[in-house]
């Protein structure tokens, strides 16, 4: 089966500004969300990848606009079902509001009983990211063979919830996962169980590339910071 490689929009003038942008249309990377995306490529120039798949809004698709340049045989193809939660009426305002909103406490605590007022809950959010990453992994394999790999730009909250799935980690765990700002995340998924590969990662990605001898069974972890409804705005 494919090795997925997400990776989490870059920095956007939304995270700079502290706001809660979940899909509100505009919201592009910022100066420095730019130069992540510039980096992408040499970041990923080992790999061979087969398909860029995106979420629908705009710092997303920026992001991965410098690896398509790069890649003028790599097609972009967009799913709805790895899109920002829907956070709904808090969409747009402060972060620093919202932590006085007792919802807030339940977002951090206990994930799986918050649903957002006029928005989604965050287990339907889970369950439509990891059905879409169930049916890609099905496509890439029929349309790629297996051990191929692909990569998909998404959010925060939709990475740490994919990884929490990958690990099978209860989804009130899932605040304990870090993603930032076009960091990249892997994970092989097998016939048996899906393997994280790297978490959050904004390094070097030559490992990655296929290798004659099995991965060892050694990885890195770091400790998080608290973590914040939206993914945060990561280090600047």
């Amino acid at each position: 089966m494919p090795t997925l490689i997400l990776v989490r929009h870059g920095r956007s003038t939304a995270n700079t500004a502290g706001v809660l942008a979940g899909r509100t249309p505009g919201v592009s990377l910022d100066e420095r969300g730019a130069e992540q995306a510039a980096a992408l490529p040499g970041r990923l120039a080992a790999l061979s990848l087969v398909a860029a798949v995106s979420s629908p809004l705009q710092r997303c698709r920026e992001t991965l606009q410098p690896l398509l340049d790069a890649r003028p045989g790599l097609v972009l193809r967009t799913e709805d079902r790895i899109s920002e939660c829907d956070y709904g009426d808090w969409s747009g305002r402060k972060l620093a509001e919202l932590s006085d909103e007792p919802l807030m406490s339940v977002v951090q605590q206990h994930p799986s009983a918050a649903a957002f007022p006029g928005g989604e809950s965050m287990r339907a959010m889970q369950a439509r990211a990891v059905e879409a990453v169930r049916d890609w992994n099905s496509r890439i394999e029929t349309e790629h063979g297996d051990g191929a790999t692909y990569v998909m730009c998404s959010h925060g909250d939709i990475i740490k919830a994919l990884v929490a799935d990958a690990l099978g980690m209860h989804l009130d765990l899932f605040q304990r996962i870090h993603a930032d700002p076009c960091s990249v995340t892997a994970i092989r998924y097998t016939r048996l169980r899906p393997f994280l590969l790297r978490l959050g990662d904004t390094g070097d990605f030559a490992s990655l590339a296929p290798r004659e001898q099995p991965l060892g069974a050694d990885a890195a972890a770091e400790e998080a910071t608290d973590a914040a409804v939206g993914g945060g705005a990561g280090a600047p």
